[in-house]
């Protein structure tokens, strides 16, 4: 199962030399981690992980839902229902089972992050499966043990340089407090997750703001609430934070004039604002926080395009974020123009757009960043987060709106281990991408060094102002 030193790269002799030279000029670089769902709690408390199947299997649902797809319970693999019924198994029983079932995983980067990690963390180089599976659970559990396996220590083993987590407006970021209390030299910072206090059709949305404005000794009119996301904002920043990050179904944007804010606010607040009025309320906000931005300074991200918990059955018995959002079409052109008009032509403005549909990148979001000043363009993730995906992220877009408009790589996991693994990948990915330019001679390899290092490491730092 060993690595193999030019996974990824061009099978052309000429151009897999040239990766290979792109590649070890940047395979060491600091990792910029700008998006990513990490626990806070454990920079905090640098405890040791409990186990082998809680660091690996339970929280990544790239893993729990290929094994759901094949019939396994989620129940089996740790997973929590939402009424706390059933008896969780342990750590060992969640190994074997996902050992018996790590074929599934074959051709999937999913596979390639895994085997990274247990190679570079742990010096293993046989391929998990029932055979093997107890002999390296006790292997990595006794690993995990040891202070040099702790949350922070891993966090310098990978070369993070800063590390960003996705926190709620309600939150109080108390672990966040922790760390930068601590003396620690790690930099752990939040990022301004509002959707639980600006989607009307999220469960509890009414009580949600209630609080929010019970926080920030705002009345409950359109100027209050507005007023409590800047108060909120201001306090994430003052703890570290460089951007906001808004997981709306579409990208729908409103303008609409103040008064027509305020009785849509009110609307939305009363309880009685239907599916019509909600979208439009979730567009104006977006173009609310993009206003917001100017004012502060953080960064905006748009990730649309996800129909969430897909499976109701599934989301009723175990909760939001198990495996179950489908990617689906989105609009941006129209979607996006009552923002822009509004702000698009801000160069002090940064809006980094993501998406879950391939086929708008090259047909509109290419073009809309490589016009725009205030748009960048994140990069392939989530289900795009892969060799195949992100190969194909450069070949759409970059002929529109060149590297500058994009802003490298970002991680976006829970999973811990996974980081320097999806990294390296991306690493592995752009350094093949540009050296087949080289090869074509639409670059020199000297600019082709530049550009990787920029893909790699600078872009995200520059964009997410870190």
């Amino acid at each position: 199962m060993a690595l193999h030193p030019d996974r990824l790269f061009p099978v052309e002799p000429e151009a897999r030399a040239i990766a290979r030279r792109l590649y070890d000029a940047v395979a060491g670089l600091k990792i910029i981690s700008p998006h990513g769902h990490t626990e806070p709690v454990w920079y905090a408390e640098d405890r040791a992980f409990p186990d082998p199947a809680a660091l690996f299997i339970t929280p990544d649902h790239y893993a729990t839902r290929m094994l759901y797809s094949q019939g396994v319970r989620l129940e089996d693999l740790g997973v929590r229902r939402r009424d706390g019924s059933g008896i969780a198994p342990d750590g060992r029983s969640i190994w074997r089972l996902f050992a018996k079932h790590f074929h599934l995983f074959a051709g999937t980067p999913t596979r390639l992050w895994f085997e990274h990690s247990l190679e570079a963390v742990f010096g293993i180089t046989k391929r998990l499966g029932p055979g093997n599976a107890d002999a390296l659970y006790d292997r990595i559990a006794e690993a995990i043990a040891t202070p040099q396996l702790r949350p922070r220590a891993l966090y310098d083993k990978f070369g993070i340089e800063v590390i960003a987590t996705t926190d709620g407006a309600l939150d109080d970021l108390p672990h966040h407090d922790a760390v930068r209390g601590s003396g620690w030299h790690g930099r752990v910072v939040p990022t301004y997750r509002p959707d639980a206090v600006v989607d009307a059709e999220a469960l509890g949305f009414v009580e949600n703001v209630g609080k929010l404005l019970a926080l920030t000794g705002e009345p409950a009119t359109w100027t209050g609430y507005l007023n409590a996301h800047r108060a909120r904002r201001a306090f994430f920043k003052a703890r570290g934070a460089t951007a906001t990050d808004h997981g709306h179904a579409t990208a729908r944007t409103e303008n609409l004039s103040p008064g027509d804010a305020a009785s849509l606010f009110e609307k939305v607040l009363s309880g009685k604002a239907g599916p019509p009025e909600a979208e439009a309320f979730r567009g104006q906000m977006l173009t609310e926080m993009a206003r917001m931005s100017q004012e502060d300074g953080l960064v905006m991200q748009i990730h649309p395009g996800s129909y969430r918990n897909h499976n109701p059955s599934l989301f009723a018995n175990f909760g939001p974020d198990k495996g179950a959002d489908i990617p689906k079409a989105t609009d941006y052109v129209q979607a996006l123009k009552p923002l822009l008009d509004a702000v698009g032509n801000d160069p002090s403005l940064t809006i980094i757009l993501f998406t879950l549909d391939e086929t708008a990148y090259s047909r509109e979001l290419a073009p809309l960043a490589g016009h725009y000043p205030a748009l960048r363009l994140g990069p392939a993730w989530w289900f795009f987060d892969s060799p195949e995906g992100m190969r194909r992220f450069r070949e759409t877009t970059t002929e529109t709106c060149g590297f500058y408009n994009t802003v490298g790589f970002n991680d976006d996991t829970r999973a811990y281990l996974s980081i320097p693994a999806r990294h390296d990948m991306a690493r592995r990915v752009d350094c093949a991408y540009l050296a087949r330019l080289v090869a074509d001679h639409r670059l020199d390899e000297e600019e082709a060094h530049d550009l990787a290092r920029e893909l790699a490491y600078g872009l995200a730092k520059r964009a997410y102002r870190l």
